[in-house]
This record gives structure tokens, C-alpha cells and sequence, in this order.
């Protein structure tokens, strides 16, 4: 689940976060990695069990409606279709979901009823919701499609969602985007006949990934001194003071990476920081970080310290 770009980002924020604290050596550095990893992995269940958990309150708002001494028309014979849903009850089962939430002390609890009352309130007022309710009748791929939507252009743009998950974890906003992505492809690998042992994603694809994002950061611990010195020589126009914190923290994972990864094409590891530039930098600084990084990268060939293995088409 956990990418490589999502590793950049990581390594990028954890790095920037040090720079006005005393910087932690590489095995704290790795530690504090692996935890703000974990973390992510963790949103990603949490947001799976939110869709629950707006189900079973709509489940409870049933049964109080159908418990009134003079319940409405609507509340005496209610439409369930959204309770029923299939994909929901799929995932209220899940082995792996439970298992996850069990041990690492994750749920939602009664403490934040108002929460998933106000994000409920968001669910049943969009017009993802009314269509769904609205249609003639739904299928199995409509009710796994009703949670898609509702991920993807309900619940992501949703102010109440967003500063909720703001004081669980500050960088889970950063996050959001690319687990909702995850999100969408877990929902997508559900069928009708999915289990209780359906698999959920696993924290990384595989081992290679879990490597980068341990041998990125401690690269750039260790070396991090060395790399801000090949910027600061690059970009001589520029005073060290001048050049932004964000942008120097940028270029010198990007160093790390660009120097410690022969397999990964220089182009795109250059890129990647590119687009990490785009979200927490300036606009102005693509540009510069972009010269910076291609000059360096030239002179590090020149002197025979970059070597990139060929890649076999």
C-alpha cells in the first residue's frame, strides 16, 4: 500500500521537521520513518472503518424511528437499501480489518459519536447518497460503486473529515489523497463472492519498498551535511540563508536518493521531488530546485561518483 512516493514525502517532512530541533541519528531517523509509515498504514483502516461505523449509525437511527411511541410514515417503514448495502456487510466481517484494529488499538469509539454524526450528516445530504437511494433497484457493483463515491467525492472534500483527522495526526491531511487511491483499489478488488478472508493491501507491495524507504532515510542522515555542502557550492548565486528550508530539504533527499539508488533513472527520482516541490514548496522553486539537482547531477558524473545501471528493455 505504502509507495515510493509516498516514502519521499515521508522522508521529506520527517527531514524538515528536524531542522530546528536536534537532528536524531540514523537509527532514530529510521525508527521515527518506520513509525510515521506505520501511521499511514493505520489511516488507511481507519477510513476503511468509518464506512462502518456511518453505517451503524444509520442503523441506530433506524431502530430509534421504528421504536417511537408515533413514528412518521418514512419511519415506520424505512428504506434500509443503504444498511443492506453489501459491500458494507462484506467489510463489517472482514478478517484483516479486525484483526489490524485489535491489535493496534484502533477504532471509533463512543467518544466520537458527534463526530460520525455530523460526517453522517454529510453522507445522507450528498447526491451520491440520494441516487443511490433513489434508483429503481441496485446491484452488487452498485453498492460497492455507492462507497467509491462517497470516498472519493464526499467524505475526501469534507471539512468535518479533514480536521478531525487533522488532531488525530498532523500529516494525515498529506495523506488522505494517496490512501483514498488505496482505498478506491481495495473496494474495486472486492466480488460477490468475497469472504470473510478477503486480504486487504498489505503495508508495502514488497520487500524492495520497505528497503528504499529504510535506506533512504538513513542515507540522508548520515549524510546530509555533505549533500547541503554540494548545494550551497551549486547554487552560488544563492546565500545558504537565502535558500528556502523546504527547498533545501528537498534537494538533499533528492541527492540521497539520486546517489545511494543506481537503479532508479535519475530523471525519474528528479522528477519525483519535482512533484513533492509542487505541494510544500513555492512556485518558483521547481524551477531552481530542478538546475540545482541536474547541475549536481553532472558534476557527480563527471567525477565517476554517479553510476546508474542500464535498464534492459
Amino acid at each position: 500500500m505504502i509507495n515510493r512516493a509516498l516514502i519521499r514525502t515521508k522522508t521529506v517532512q520527517l527531514m524538515y521537521s528536524w531542522q530546528s530541533n536536534p537532528q536524531p541519528d540514523s537509527e532514530q531517523a529510521l525508527l521515527q520513518q518506520r513509525l510515521s509509515l506505520q501511521k499511514t498504514f493505520e489511516l488507511y483502516h481507519w477510513l476503511l472503518l468509518l464506512s462502518i461505523e456511518i453505517t451503524k449509525y444509520a442503523i441506530k437511527r433506524i431502530e430509534i424511528g421504528l421504536n417511537k411511541m408515533r413514528p412518521t410514515a418514512e419511519e415506520s417503514n424505512p428504506n434500509k437499501r443503504f444498511i443492506n448495502n453489501k459491500f458494507y456487510k462484506q467489510l463489517l466481517e472482514n478478517i484483516s480489518l479486525n484483526d489490524f484494529a485489535k491489535e493496534n488499538g484502533i477504532g471509533w469509539t463512543d467518544d466520537d459519536e458527534e463526530f460520525i454524526k455530523e460526517i453522517y450528516g454529510v453522507v445522507i445530504n450528498s447526491d451520491v447518497y440520494k441516487e443511490y437511494m433513489a434508483a429503481p433497484e441496485v446491484t452488487y457493483e452498485d453498492d460497492k460503486m455507492l462507497w467509491r463515491k462517497l470516498y472519493r467525492k464526499v467524505l475526501a472534500l469534507s471539512p468535518a473529515l479533514e480536521n478531525y483527522l487533522e488532531d488525530m495526526d498532523l500529516y494525515w491531511n498529506d495523506d488522505i489523497e494517496t490512501v483514498l487511491s488505496f482505498i478506491e483499489k481495495t473496494i474495486k478488488h472486492f466480488t460477490p463472492e468475497s469472504d470473510a478472508t478477503e486480504l486487504l493491501l498489505p503495508m508495502y507491495r514488497d520487500e524492495t519498498d520497505r528497503d528504499f524507504a529504510e535506506e533512504l532515510i538513513q542515507k540522508t542522515v548520515e549524510h546530509q551535511d555533505e549533500y547541503r555542502q554540494m548545494i550551497v557550492e551549486t547554487a552560488k548565486n544563492w546565500e545558504q540563508d537565502r535558500i528556502a528550508t523546504m527547498d533545501m530539504v528537498i534537494m538533499i533527499v533528492a541527492i540521497a536518493e539520486i546517489v545511494n539508488f543506481p537503479a532508479i533513472p535519475l530523471s525519474v527520482s528528479i522528477n519525483e521531488y519535482l512533484e513533492i516541490a509542487k505541494v510544500y514548496s513555492t512556485e518558483k522553486s521547481k524551477t531552481f530546485i530542478n538546475g540545482v539537482l541536474d547541475a549536481i547531477a553532472e558534476r557527480l558524473k563527471k567525477s565517476g561518483k554517479l553510476l546508474k545501471v542500464a535498464i534492459v528493455k
